[in-house]
């Protein structure tokens, strides 16, 4: 996994990424919301679904560029086969796609389980 993140950033830049994934996981989780509410189960609902737990793991930072690349796939998915309004789905993919190739960043479930570790002898 470590192979996945050039580096876990911190400071003022890690901390532009964890208000990134917060952004991010909150737009993915309100739409998730909305497109559930208001009616019986549907297999419509299965990607709302799907995209509102991974937004949970983006929050957290957990498995974050494989999350991020499963929230791309999705919402692209959903913007080509909903053409009524696409923008909201490109605006939230385009948000996982650069979470996704940039990490999570040092406040993370990530940089804990993954991150390099000064070994003191």
């Amino acid at each position: 996994m470590q192979r996945l993140f050039s580096t876990f950033a911190d400071g003022w830049p890690g901390a532009g990424l964890l208000l990134q994934r917060i952004l991010t996981a909150i737009l993915l989780i309100r739409l998730c919301i909305i497109g559930i509410e208001g009616g019986p189960f549907s297999l419509a609902m299965i990607p709302h679904i799907i995209v509102g737990s991974a937004a949970i793991l983006l929050l957290i930072g957990l498995w974050t560029p494989i999350v991020g690349a499963l929230i791309i796939v999705i919402e692209f998915w959903m913007a080509i086969v909903h053409m009524s309004d696409p923008r909201m789905a490109i605006i939230v993919g385009t948000l996982a796609a650069t979470i996704a190739m940039i990490g999570p960043g040092a406040w993370s479930i990530d940089a804990r389980l993954f991150g390099r570790r000064h070994v003191k002898t």
